[in-house]
């Protein structure tokens, strides 16, 4: 028997992910407990967004932004460093922004890869599709496929992105499915189909379950 036809969604189109995700058994009490999706891209290039990702890379976000805010701080009238002046700038200017060396390589990559395009900008990732822009930015140092997929659902606005290794993904289908257990990320994959093509949304659904657990004001459904 074939899958039923589902629309294409480029976008997050918060109204019809609503709509869609809130017939499923699962994410339709988390949808009716959260309300409306607040999530809104950043606009940024995806150069400046990988480099802020690597910077909170394993550590706190607050020591995140105090090295970007030093980083920026070394090129007065620009919003932020463009990648020739990442390349041009000393191995120690960088380092006594904070970074560690493992960070400093990571950045001055992704600095070196967007001058060679293989980052593309912005207007030019929207003519990519979602898994072409994953393999060629996991080339990068320092970058994965998680990192990637934050850069779709958060920069890009994809609709249709869903990060299965994310532990608060994962938490939060525990959580809304009244499981003992996080499914492993194949298991989920597999379960999300059925949220397509608004798997992002999902996504930010599962996060907001996540965190309602944590605060104790989850309305918990029958265990399954």
């Amino acid at each position: 028997m074939l899958a039923p036809s589902r629309p294409a969604a480029n976008g997050l189109s918060p109204r019809a992910a609503r709509a869609h995700l809130a017939a499923d058994p699962v994410l339709g009490p988390v949808v009716r407990q959260v309300g409306a999706m607040t999530l809104k891209p950043l606009t940024r290039e995806p150069y400046e967004a990988l480099v802020r990702a690597i910077a909170h890379q394993q550590v706190h976000g607050r020591a995140a932004e105090a090295m970007l805010t030093r980083l920026i701080a070394l090129f007065p009238g620009q919003d932020f460093p463009h990648a020739e002046g990442i390349l041009a700038l000393p191995e120690e200017a960088l380092r006594g922004c904070g970074f560690s060396g493992a960070k400093c390589a990571a950045i001055r990559d992704i600095a070196l890869k967007s001058v060679g395009g293989l980052v593309p900008t912005r207007r030019a990732a929207t003519r990519l599709p979602d898994e072409e822009l994953i393999q060629r930015l996991v080339a990068i140092r320092g970058v994965g496929r998680w990192t990637v997929e934050m850069l779709l659902i958060f920069t890009l606005g994809r609709g249709d992105v869903l990060p299965v290794d994310d532990f608060g993904v994962r938490e939060g289908y525990r959580v809304a499915a009244g499981l003992e257990a996080q499914p492993k990320p194949k298991a989920l994959a597999a379960i999300g189909e059925a949220w397509a093509p608004f798997r992002s949304a999902a996504a930010w659904y599962l996060w907001r379950a996540a965190d309602l657990a944590k605060e104790n004001r989850f309305k918990a459904p029958a265990a399954i």
